[in-house]
């Protein structure tokens, strides 16, 4: 085309600087397309350069990664009390959701549910007691990822506690994770009421042992599958388990009923996991959890193998760094909160349950369940186009989790910290919302990014290890 020709053509615009720009020519009708292109986070030039010279033995640590996340196969195959199965599980120690935290950093969710861990354990008989307890040092803590085992919201686990056990089939790892109590105030947002200890209490006492009795008789449930089918009917299994936990239900009935001697006590384990819908998110997030573990030590790799959040911090683990944990600040949702309830009440992002983001799934599959943007007046489109901005910074995708609307193409699994560093684009998560004050409990549920300092950090430690190799 001549110059004199383009002249004569009406104006159009490419803005590749800030959507501002973009937003004047609106106003004036001018017709514009916004490049979505972000620079590169800030990191060290030793950093830059140590990851662009390793690529790649990056690249070839990764495909090793992801043949192994994607090969995992994780399977229910028992419960049991957290003493007699989580390694290291002592009377003294709590485990808590995300990276390691002290109780004087502690949220208030995280220590609400400590005080109603430690009167659930018989070891307080006040919240006034078990505080005291909590902060006299007697109290061990330490994160649930580093004893093969994952919490929702704080994550609280003690050694009474019965829990799902997990294997791993294709690579014979383990895992573990308590049962969900429902919602409203329940532990897991740090209410300790004596109704929610109560609770806690008939899940020991009733629950479990149904539940344990029925997965001896059916013998071991392949959870990949039952996800995989979840998916296709419109779960993302973070926030929306609905059709999980349908599933589970049906496989899970019949034994339990066949199992039992008692039919009003059957009945009434039946009618608990049909009346709460995020039943299977305590079956997801251990299925992601052996899923990566397995994929975990593979020197170079710059996948992500943990992503939680303690209410305080916000903290990740590599495959090839070990167990070092990289962390910055937790930041608060964007959410639809419960009548009462705003902003300013909620309590920085809090949970393992990113676990499933992780593995491509919660926020990731979030185009296989749109309903869940509609928490913050989002819409189908904006569901697709969070699903497919995060194969932007993955290292795969899933052949068993697949999305419909995208024609079945696989999840975007495998975070890739370079990509994350590089493309200048966080990891999106949706996620339930606890109130900043102990003792409360749930005040609302939405969605946010990750925040960029952990990732940074991740990216300078992934480089130096590489440089010490």
């Amino acid at each position: 085309m001549s110059v004199k020709d383009l002249f004569g053509e009406d104006l159009r615009v490419v803005n590749v600087g800030l959507r501002s720009f973009k937003e004047s020519l609106d106003e004036t009708g001018a017709a514009a397309v916004q490049v979505d292109w972000r620079p590169p986070m800030d990191v060290s030039g030793n950093a830059r350069r140590a990851i662009a010279e390793r690529a790649s033995e990056i690249g070839a640590a990764n495909a090793k990664v992801m043949d192994v996340i994607l090969r995992g196969m994780p399977q229910l195959t028992g419960l049991a009390r957290a003493a007699d199965v989580i390694p290291g599980m002592e009377p003294d120690l709590i485990l808590h959701a995300g990276p390691p935290i002290t109780w004087d950093r502690m949220c208030g969710p995280m220590r609400g549910a400590i005080v109603g861990g430690l009167i659930y354990e018989g070891r307080a008989d006040s919240p006034e007691e078990a505080e005291k307890l909590a902060a006299s040092g007697k109290i061990r803590y330490a994160p649930c990822h580093e004893h093969r085992t994952v919490g929702p919201m704080a994550g609280i686990v003690t050694s009474r506690m019965p829990v799902f056990v997990l294997r791993n089939e294709e690579f014979g790892n383990e895992g573990f994770c308590t049962m969900n109590e429902g919602l409203g105030k329940v532990l897991r947002y740090g209410a300790f009421a004596p109704e929610v200890v109560e609770k806690l209490r008939w899940m020991e006492t009733a629950l479990f042992p149904a539940l344990r009795a029925a997965v001896g008789k059916t013998g071991p449930i392949d959870l990949k599958n039952l996800i995989a089918q979840a998916l296709h009917m419109g779960d993302e299994v973070h926030n929306r388990n609905r059709a999980a936990t349908s599933l589970l239900y049906r496989a899970l009935a019949p034994a339990v009923v066949e199992t039992s001697s008692d039919g009003a006590a059957a009945a009434r384990v039946l009618e608990f996991i049909h009346g709460n819908d995020h039943f299977f998110l305590n079956l997801s997030m251990p299925a992601c959890k052996v899923t990566l573990d397995a994929a975990r030590d593979v020197p170079g790799s710059s996948v992500v193998v943990a992503m939680t959040r303690n209410g305080t911090d916000f903290g990740l683990q590599l495959a090839g760094t070990g167990d070092e944990w990289f962390t910055g600040p937790a930041d608060v949702p964007d959410a639809l909160f419960f009548p009462g309830y705003t902003r300013e009440d909620a309590n920085p992002d809090i949970g393992d349950s990113s676990i499933t983001e992780t593995n491509g799934l919660g926020g990731f599959a979030i185009a296989a369940s749109p309903a869940i943007v509609q928490f913050v007046g989002g819409t189908t489109a904006d569901a697709i186009r969070y699903t497919l901005e995060m194969y932007e910074i993955t290292a795969g995708e899933n052949s068993v989790y697949q999305v419909p609307y995208l024609n079945f193409r696989g999840t975007p699994t495998g975070i890739d910290v370079v990509k994350v560093v590089t493309k200048n684009v966080l990891p999106f998560i949706d996620t339930g919302v606890a109130h900043r004050e102990p003792g409360i409990g749930q005040v609302g549920a939405g969605v946010l990014s990750a925040p960029a300092e952990p990732f940074v950090k991740a990216y300078e430690g992934l480089a130096a290890a590489l440089a010490k190799d």
